[in-house]
């Protein structure tokens, strides 16, 4: 490694500081690099074109975020809130309950935790501010649950880390199937207990045919992740091709069936679908500039050869990682720690002869525990916007659920059959 390997991350770290985009500061990294080093900048337009050009797989995410606008934009969120509570019935703290439920149901349709935290949060935090219960833990269980979003199929770091990896997008998917039930059993164990002690209100009995009313409402929006992965496990349509089809049926829900999106609402979701998609793709072709020069000065050898001498087990580097990528979680967003972070530590999983799937489905649970803590913690700055509450008393609050999170990540990490007992699935 030379010492113009400096002059990319200078950039990197200066695009914090000034508050720069991410994926502006990444490219300007790589053009000082290129110039720094007398080369081309053709060479570099070439590598980045190329990668977006012929990532088929990188189709899924605007997709999918198309797909998460469009739930949010028709009401979906109502019927998936409304099925949720009447299943929970009469328990102590029966919404924080539903919280949970209707997060890891929302996330068979987005696939998104920030989706989930704007979009059905608003809905959660409302209901639980009419019934009692303290405004800073309804901000924080809203914030906790909507880390299940990408852990549940469909998920966009998941696409993600197939494009970086090489892995299977189908088994990324059913791998997660069961650490999303974890996550959410341990969080539902912290809420019992905190409930009890605090005596959050009781939920309503819900009668036997207004449980049939509010699921036949919601079986078109229930049946998103069934289509989804029925289709992908059958060999009908490939992930990609998932993701279309997932974005033409919100839209067949929201117009046709709920008749809720209208012609406004449409073109909200397309402007936002675009912004979105912009800041995602401008990161991804920094990321290629990123990893053209990490290839070049041959980083990844050397961080094999300084890691594999200290470093003896695969266990010890799966703890040394989740320590490293909760770091990098509270400081940067997930796509960067995702896109600039991983392709340095690839050729590490395979030194170490880690599965590819359960590596990549214990990386994102580590990433999106990252959006839960500060500074960066950007769940928790939606949530305490949306109940107008000081950031501190959020952030209180959240503390346990990180911690049983983390004890989900624990297990995940060193039982790997949670996540490939699903992948195994899939051929």
């Amino acid at each position: 490694m030379s010492l113009y390997l400096l002059i990319p991350f200078f950039f990197f770290v200066l695009a914090f500081v000034i508050r720069m985009p991410i994926g502006l500061g990444m490219i300007l990294g790589s053009i000082a690099y290129f110039l720094a080093k007398g080369m081309s900048i053709s060479s570099l337009v070439n590598t980045i074109c190329y990668g977006l050009i012929n990532a088929y797989i990188l189709l899924a995410i605007p997709l999918f975020i198309f797909t998460a606008n469009v739930m949010n934009s028709s009401e979906v969120t109502d019927k998936v809130f409304d099925f949720a509570r009447s299943i929970i019935g009469r328990v102590h703290g029966a919404t924080a309950y539903v919280n949970i439920l209707a997060s890891l149901i929302f996330a068979g349709m987005t696939g998104s935790a920030v989706a989930d935290a704007s979009g059905l949060g608003v809905l959660e935090i409302k209901q639980m501010k009419k019934e009692g219960y303290d405004m800073p833990f309804s901000c924080a269980i809203t914030a906790s649950t909507a880390v299940v979003g990408p852990i549940f199929p469909p998920s966009i770091p998941f696409v993600i880390y197939a494009m970086i990896s090489g892995a299977s997008v189908g088994k990324l998917f059913m791998g997660g199937i069961v650490p999303a039930i974890i996550l959410c059993v341990v969080m539902g164990l912290y809420t019992y207990f905190i409930s009890r002690k605090r005596n959050y209100p009781i939920g309503e009995k819900v009668k036997f045919k207004d449980f049939i009313k509010t699921t036949i409402k919601a079986i078109p929006a229930l049946l998103t992740p069934v289509i989804l992965l029925v289709g992908i496990y059958s060999g009908i349509i490939t992930p990609t091709e998932a993701a279309a089809v997932a974005a033409c049926y919100a839209l067949l829900i929201g117009i046709l069936v709920y008749r809720t999106l209208s012609f406004a609402s449409f073109l909200k979701v397309l402007v936002n679908t675009i912004r979105t998609t912009g800041v995602i793709f401008l990161i991804i072709a920094g990321a290629y500039g990123f990893s053209f020069i990490i290839a070049s000065e041959q980083v990844s050898h050397s961080v094999v050869d300084a890691i594999s001498g200290i470093i003896k087990t695969p266990w010890q580097f799966l703890l040394v990682v989740n320590i490293l990528f909760l770091i990098l979680g509270s400081l940067v967003d997930v796509n960067v720690s995702e896109l600039v972070f991983l392709p340095i530590i690839m050729p590490l999983v395979q030194f170490y002869k880690i599965d590819l799937v359960h590596f990549g489905v214990m990386i994102c649970l580590n990433m999106m525990i990252g959006l839960l803590t500060p500074p960066f913690g950007m769940l928790l700055f939606i949530t305490a916007g949306i109940g107008k509450i000081p950031l501190k008393d959020v952030i209180k609050e959240t503390v346990p659920f990180i911690l049983m999170q983390l004890i989900a990540l624990f297990i995940i990490t060193y039982v790997p059959d949670t996540v490939l007992l699903m992948s195994r699935l899939v051929k």
